[in-house]
């Protein structure tokens, strides 16, 4: 597992972390205090507080390239 902080402050940025993590076959969890959803559900990710940063937990073993490409949402 491999975690991460990010920041999708506009909804346009959660446009494109959807679409990212759309295209990847292993299991995306987006954390915001106590509430965990799919990081592959648009409508999950808007049921969270945007205003703060959120911990991306990607559950794979090569996971880099996911990693990668999450980069430009880091916090």
């Amino acid at each position: 597992m491999k975690s991460m902080t990010i920041s999708l402050e506009m909804a346009q940025r959660v446009k494109e972390f959807v679409a990212v993590t759309q295209n990847c076959e292993c299991e995306i969890l987006l954390k915001s205090g106590k509430y965990v959803v799919d990081a592959k559900s648009i409508l999950g990710i808007f049921s969270l507080d945007l205003s703060k940063p959120l911990t991306v937990e990607i559950y794979s073993d090569n996971c880099e390239d996911v990693v990668a490409k999450l980069a430009k949402f880091a916090k």
